[in-house]
């Protein structure tokens, strides 16, 4: 049985463009061109999806993920799951709307890198990996055999070359993922057993 995990990088946001820390409450959802971005996605994950089986829409707890994640949940006839697990940093309460520059150089921390956190109370990057690589593979679980959509962030889409690639913490290559791009992986293998499946990139940074 072949299992499909679709990432879907959130659309253009607010926060991006006002490079502010995008938290809980920092967050404003999408611009209007990301809400656009957000409906055409929708509308070609419903045409490509057509007859696949079993779809399953899962979204980071952020307003930009939700907002995009709505869309494409009701092209294809499903109601969209939140998971915190699949979020971007979890960044201290303190720094939810503030400027990014600020944060990372005003509250920096001393030694931060893989298992430090780069600023004050911040997760590290370990952490973030192995929270979205859970909630991964718990998804990858609940629908092996079918297809699951997964919206998210750029950080979401890095740590399933962790997840499914068995790259190290700290690869030895960077990504860049555009919003609103699609980003997939399949197995043909048990996605939860032992040895781990060998998972199959089939695209990245899709925004065609």
């Amino acid at each position: 049985m072949r299992t499909r995990l679709l990432f879907v990088r959130h659309g253009e946001s607010v926060h991006q463009l006002d490079g502010i820390v995008g938290g809980p409450h920092g967050c404003r959802g999408l611009t209007d061109a990301g809400h656009e971005q957000a409906r055409r996605l929708a509308g070609r994950l419903s045409a490509e999806l057509a007859g696949a089986g079993p779809v399953a829409v899962y979204s980071s707890v952020l307003r930009r993920a939700v907002e995009t994640a709505q869309p494409i949940a009701d092209a294809l006839g499903v109601r969209p799951v939140q998971d915190c697990g699949l979020c971007t940093w979890h960044t201290p309460s303190y720094a939810d709307g503030l400027p990014t520059a600020r944060f990372q150089s005003e509250h920096a921390a001393p030694g931060g890198g893989v298992f430090r956190p780069f600023e004050e109370g911040n997760e590290t990057w370990a952490e973030l990996v192995v929270r979205i690589s859970r909630a991964i593979m718990d998804s990858a679980q609940r629908h092996q055999g079918g297809t699951v959509v997964l919206v998210g962030h750029s950080e979401t889409v890095e740590s399933s070359f962790h997840a499914l690639a068995g790259q190290p913490l700290l690869r030895a290559f960077d990504v860049t993922t555009a919003p609103a791009s699609i980003t997939e992986w399949v197995t043909d293998h048990d996605p939860t057993g032992w040895p781990p499946a060998r998972w199959n990139l089939v695209r990245f940074g899709d925004v065609r």
